[in-house]
């Protein structure tokens, strides 16, 4: 099964390739990704091919930090609809399960579940369809992200208790205490946050029920979207692709991650759509 992401998940990915001393455009191509995802952050695209991308990128550039370094200026907007239902909750705990409920919706890849006992917390991400080393600087990547979403919800001064990686421990710690300023381990079990039990009972000041009510229900629109058949999953791609003039089988077939042969048949009741708005590009 190929998983989608948000293309909002190369966000900052340019400037970070250029800055480590690599061609971001080469390396987009060599993973199969489209410079075109780069442009609308709600194209979906393949996750594998994104995993792939920064583990390329890291290895050129002689890094074992890249994921964190994208982390690190992320904002809660770059969620898109996510960060909107996390802030419309009155408690960190409330925000956590509508993230669980939706995440699907920006990276069908990801899966986050709550562990909790005597107090602690764990608040554990896992990767799904990754290739064994092949998932360290997205991991990266998602903790600095989930990191960096609590900080801004609960404050900056708000600290995990321990931060926990699958991966081994790399040869600088330097990034890693940039971007979490708490212990981080290496080597574990799980890849997650430990936080206190009591932190997910604080409230969220920006929560407002009313939006809260108008954004879940966007939001349980988009879910309900999300089970759609191939053709119509075609017809969405090829109006958010349609701005950038890229248009074609070959890309809605590269941003889905199947085959072209796939995309052609699943077009075949949306002729009328590609004729008329992609002309030759078919």
């Amino acid at each position: 099964m190929a998983y989608l992401v948000r293309s909002a998940a190369l966000t900052d990915y340019v400037r970070v390739a250029r800055s480590v001393g690599i061609d971001p455009y080469r390396h987009l191509s060599d993973a199969g990704i489209d410079r075109s995802a780069l442009l609308a952050s709600d194209t979906m695209i393949p996750a594998e091919a994104v995993g792939r991308l920064l583990e390329a990128s890291a290895e050129a550039a002689g890094i074992e930090d890249l994921g964190l370094r994208m982390a690190e200026t992320r904002q809660l907007s770059n969620l898109g609809p996510l960060g909107f239902v996390m802030q419309e909750q009155p408690t960190l705990r409330k925000a956590l399960d509508s993230v669980s409920h939706y995440l699907r919706l920006q990276n069908e890849a990801l899966h986050m579940r709550i562990e909790e006992a005597e107090g602690i917390v764990i608040i554990r991400e896992d990767l799904l369809g990754g290739h064994a080393g092949a998932t360290r600087q997205a991991m990266q990547l998602v903790l600095g992200v989930v990191h960096r979403t609590l900080s801004t919800l609960l404050g900056v001064a708000w600290r995990p208790r321990t931060i926990c990686f699958t991966h081994a421990a790399p040869a600088s710690l330097a990034m890693y205490a940039r971007v979490f300023g708490a212990p981080v381990l290496f080597g574990q079990d799980f890849d997650g946050l430990v936080c206190h039990a009591a932190d997910l009972e604080v409230a969220i000041p920006a929560y407002d029920p009313v939006m809260a009510q108008q954004v879940r229900r966007y939001l349980d629109a988009m879910l309900a979207q999300s089970n759609a058949t191939m053709p119509d999953k075609v017809r969405r791609l090829v109006i958010t692709l349609l701005p950038s003039g890229t248009c074609s089988v070959d890309r809605v077939a590269q941003h889905l991650g199947v085959g072209r042969r796939t995309a052609s048949r699943s077009t075949a009741k949306a002729t009328w759509l590609s004729s008329t708005l992609c002309g030759r590009t078919w």
